[in-house]
Parts: structure tokens; sequence; C-alpha cells
């Protein structure tokens, strides 16, 4: 079933640039802080770090889900909790407390159990060989509050909204009834199932924190300043001018159709060596490899930051370079008279 979607009347939206995260996993801290410390929400990360190229979390998410061709929602299914999103694991703690010193033996912090997967499980891992083309990147991953979210046309229920005044998508858990319909439709597996109270939860976008100007959690605490929020529409603002006035900052997985109003600088990278250890003409993470990530549109964004890149270098001014520098941090929000007070 599919209920009628108002356009919202503002789209709030986040850019996040990939050259400058340091994969500290500060945003995840923040945001599980603030909103996923209870028992069902033990393995929900609204906010999570991937390595690239990496399996992601859930484990191989891009697989199901979206929207076809013709726009209508494509049927997914709900990863496994044990092999793709990993349960949250328990410790000995007990056995380790009761550890007697005296008889000169440890026991050792462990696991319970055998884990299987879990939240940055091949992290730093990458792909190629030491030292002529290894790489890999981390990208930070959230609810990306799309303009035709699929998770709302799945529900039956119509639990699943998208605000008018700022596009922020959100659910219902009064109307909800746990069918997970939700958590199948999104391609991006940003939706999670609270299993104790037996309703979907997911990203709010911090939205008592942006209806008071304040950035959502992930942004203000990031000490990468790769983070910009504001409205899509604020031609002043780093969001127009970063995907729409210099078209550096793309879509993920924009082949789905839902229109994500998250958006990603595409890293750049050293140049592969070869057997002598001179510099190729071709960087470390393989162009096609971005544009599986980001679409065709990747190679002319590098081109874009390699340009101004090269022009702050020979002392000339560029506009881009100081915006994604962000030598004032408090200018990547645009939210409100209260973005700069509040932490």
């Amino acid at each position: 079933m599919q209920y009628e979607l108002k356009p919202s009347r503002k789209q709030v939206a986040m850019v996040l640039d990939l050259n400058k995260c340091l994969g500290c996993h500060t945003c995840t801290v923040a945001c599980k802080k603030l909103w996923n410390t209870d028992q069902g929400t033990d393995y929900a990360y609204w906010n999570n770090v991937e390595t690239m190229p990496g399996k992601g979390y859930p484990a191989q998410y891009t697989d199901s889900g979206g929207r076809t061709a013709s726009g209508e929602v494509k049927r997914g299914r709900v990863p496994n909790m044990d092999a793709e999103y990993g349960r949250a694991w328990t410790f000995n703690h007990a056995s380790v407390i009761a550890t007697d010193a005296a008889s000169g033996t440890k026991e050792w912090l462990r696991p319970n159990e055998k884990p299987k997967w879990g939240p940055n499980w091949d992290e730093d891992h990458g792909e190629g060989s030491y030292p002529r083309d290894n790489h890999y990147f981390y990208l930070p991953r959230l609810c990306n509050h799309c303009t035709h979210p699929a998770c709302l046309d799945a529900c039956p229920r119509g639990a699943i909204h998208k605000r008018e005044e700022d596009g922020i998508v959100l659910v219902d858990q009064d109307r909800c009834h746990g069918y997970r319909f939700c958590v199948e439709a999104c391609p991006y597996k940003k939706v999670y199932f609270d299993y104790q109270r037996q309703v979907a939860a997911k990203c709010i976008f911090c939205l008592p924190r942006v209806e008071e100007g304040v950035a959502p959690a992930c942004a203000r605490q990031c000490p990468g300043r790769l983070r910009y929020v504001g409205f899509r529409d604020d031609r002043e603002g780093p969001i127009w001018k970063l995907v729409d006035e210099w078209k550096v900052a793309l879509p993920l997985h924009p082949e789905y159709g839902l229109g994500p109003n998250v958006f990603y600088v595409p890293p750049l990278s050293p140049p592969k060596l070869d057997a002598a250890g001179r510099p190729l003409p071709e960087m470390r993470i393989p162009v096609d490899y971005l544009k599986s990530l980001f679409g065709p549109e990747v190679e002319q964004a590098m081109a874009t930051l390699t340009r101004e890149r090269e022009k702050r270098r020979r002392g000339e001014a560029s506009e881009l370079m100081d915006t994604l520098i962000a030598y004032v941090w408090e200018d990547n929000f645009r939210l409100g008279a209260n973005t700069r007070e509040v932490l």
C-alpha cells in the first residue's frame, strides 16, 4: 500500500566530507549515548562508521530494498541478527572479578559467545597490497531522510511520515505494529526493530535539537569538522553550494531511487606505485568502485576537487576549499540563531 506523500516545504540535509573522516567513531558514540542505550536497541546504530571497501553494517546491506525503475517499492528482507547485525556481546565480567590473585592465575576478559559479526568487524581492513595499492576509507552512515522514502510506502499501518516543515522522516510508534516491512524496504537498512518494545525505530535527525536551531549530535561532536548541516534551499549555506553549485557532494547509491538527503564528498587518494616504487597516474581507490557507491558523477566531482586543491597550492583563492577546510567550524551549520550557542 502506498500513501500520498506531500512534498516538504523545506528539507534539512547533511553533507559529509570523506576526505576528513578520522574513523574515530565519536559521531557513533554521541548518537548511541543520546538515543540508543536501552536493551531493545543494543544492536541498533542510527549512526555508524564503516571501513570501505567492506561489508558494512549490517553485513551486505546493499542487496535488498529500494524502488523499481517504475517507482514501486522493492521487497527486501530483514537482516539476520547473528550473521549480519551481530548480537551485542556479553563478557565474563563475573569470573574475572572473582579471580583469586593469590593463586597466581588470571582469567582475562573475553566474550562469552563466539561472535560472528558486529559493527566495525572489518574496520581498517581495506583492499590492495602494501605498498603498491593498499587502500581504504571511512564511510559514516545515517538515515538519509529520503525525498521518496521506501520505508514510508512499505508500512501498511501508515506509521511512518515525512514532516512538511523540515523533511525529517519519523516513525509513529503508537501506530507501529512491528511488521518490519519498513526494515525490508529500506535499502540502506537504517530502520531497526526494537525487540523490547516491538516497534520500528530509526534516526530522527536529532529532531529536538534541529527545532531549536542546533545541529545533530553526530555533527556537533565530530572532531574532523567533516559534517555540514542545513536546508537544501538555503543558497548561502554550505549544503546548496556543495551539492548544487559546485556539485562535489553526491548521494550514496542514487540508483535506489529514493532521493537521499545525506550527501558525500568522495575521497581522493594517493597514487598507486609501480614495482620500482614510482607513482602511477591513477588513484589507489579505484574510480569504478567509487562510481558503484556514488554514481557516474563522481568523476566530475573528483576533477573539481583536484582542480580547486591545485589552485590553493598555487596560492590562488578557492571558496570551495575554504568551505571544505572549515576554518570557522560553526559555519558548517545553518539551522537557526541558536546553532552556534549549544553543544
